[in-house]
Order: C-alpha cells, then sequence, then structure tokens
C-alpha cells in the first residue's frame, strides 16, 4: 500500500504543478492556433504496459488529435483480444509549459464496445523536460476502477530519450529511448514492472520505424489473469511503422 501512496502523492504534486504553471504563464494570440494531426500505425504486437492484449498478433492503429494553444483533444484506437474485438479510447487535456519543462494534466477513457463494461477511466499527471536533444519525463495514471474489475490502480512510468542531431545515412533521424514503470492494483490482478528500450528512425518527413524490446516480471501465472494467454508478458521485440500528418 505504501507504493499506492507514494505514487498518488505524485500525482498530487505534478497537477498542483501544472495548474499553477498554466495560471502563471502569459497568454499570447500567436500561440492559441488549432492545429489538427492523424497518425496510423502498424505493430507486431500490441503491448499496453508490457502486456500484449493481441495474444501476440499485429495491430492496425490510428491516431487523431487536436490542439489549441496548450490544450488537446484527441482519441485513439486498435484491434484488440477484448469486447468485439477493437479498443477506442478518448483523451484530453493540458500541457503547459515553463522554461524546457511541459506539465501534463488529462484523463483517458479507455472503452471496449461489446466488453461487458470493461470501459474505465485513467487521470494522467506528468511532467517532462527536453533540451539538447534530451528528454526526460515522468508520468502517473491512476484510476479510479482499473477495467471495473481490479479497483483503484496506479502505473507510474520514468521515460529517457535522446533524439541525433545528424542524419543516418543522410535519410534517417535516429532516436533512441527507453523507460520503466511500476504498476499496482488494489486487488484482483498482481501489481508488477516493465520496462522498454529501442531505436526510432524517422525518414521522408513523416514516417517512422521502432525497434522496441518490452519485457516485465509478471510470472505465467500472473500473466494468464491480464492478458489471457500464458507467455503475453514475456520478452518480446516489436516493431512499428507510423505515419504522421
Amino acid at each position: 500500500m505504501a507504493r499506492r501512496k507514494e505514487a498518488g502523492t505524485l500525482g498530487i504534486g505534478i497537477l498542483c504543478a501544472a495548474l499553477v504553471a498554466g495560471f502563471a504563464l502569459p497568454a499570447h494570440a500567436g500561440d492559441n492556433k488549432l492545429a489538427l494531426s492523424a497518425t496510423t500505425s502498424f505493430v507486431t504486437d500490441y503491448l499496453f504496459r508490457g502486456v500484449t492484449n493481441t495474444s501476440d498478433n499485429p495491430a492496425a492503429q490510428a491516431e487523431f488529435d487536436a490542439t489549441y494553444g496548450m490544450f488537446y483533444l484527441g482519441m485513439w484506437g486498435s484491434n484488440t483480444d477484448f469486447g468485439d474485438g477493437i479498443e477506442i479510447d478518448y483523451y484530453g487535456g493540458i500541457a503547459p509549459t515553463w522554461n524546457n519543462f511541459t506539465f501534463d494534466v488529462g484523463g483517458l477513457e479507455y472503452t471496449y464496445p461489446g466488453g461487458n463494461d470493461a470501459d474505465y477511466f485513467e487521470l494522467k499527471t506528468g511532467v517532462s523536460w527536453a533540451s539538447m536533444g534530451w528528454t526526460l519525463g515522468l508520468t502517473n495514471y491512476w484510476a479510479p476502477n482499473w477495467g471495473n474489475a481490479a479497483g483503484s490502480s496506479d502505473a507510474i512510468e520514468g521515460k529517457v530519450g535522446y533524439d541525433f542531431s545528424q542524419k543516418l545515412w543522410n535519410f534517417f533521424s535516429p532516436g533512441v529511448s527507453g523507460g520503466v514503470g511500476y504498476q499496482s492494483f488494489d486487488h484482483t490482478f498482481s501489481d508488477y514492472t516493465y520496462w522498454n528500450a529501442g531505436v526510432t528512425l524517422g525518414f521522408l518527413d513523416h514516417w517512422s520505424a521502432d525497434i522496441r524490446y518490452w519485457d516485465t516480471n509478471l510470472s505465467s501465472g500472473d500473466c494468464v489473469d491480464l492478458s489471457g494467454v500464458s507467455h503475453g508478458c514475456d520478452a518480446r521485440v516489436v516493431g512499428t511503422v507510423s505515419a504522421s500528418f
């Protein structure tokens, strides 16, 4: 229980900092422009915090985003093993910046049409720092009733990345990144740690390819509860090709 209290305290701290930063920052008319974007992706396995949601099978995913100044809205969809085989997520929030820091407070609604009331909500609170190609981030995800089955939950994630300034073979824009997270539940499921590391290559302005290693410390029995398959939480390499517009 101490870990859950620690994560909740972090979330409250980031929430307060983001609200203070949002109200303290001056409003500039030039910053308030509506921007729309879309991303389509093909992944060799849909992993959610290190656990497969497609029984080790590929997934096609799409994302639509709208931003206006520091505010954002979006939706994301993928094929999945749950519900009628599709997941559609909706999210929105505020992301004020201060110097090299970006604060992020938002809500995410995970929905699974035909999934017998498996929909649930998460509160996202995070902060990231970026400078000279480096990015560091810390984010907490809190749900009052995870999957309507596990009671309240916390997922706390730390990430680090570096984007190289020089192109590879005068074509690819390379970057490396990794992260570690800890997912905890009040009941039903076992708490676990997950981690990843990978290389991303941007090319042709709007395209990118990512190769990433994932793993968790979940046992086979605990993994069945979360993914439905005993090997769904094992170490694996996932490939992703994305196009953004």
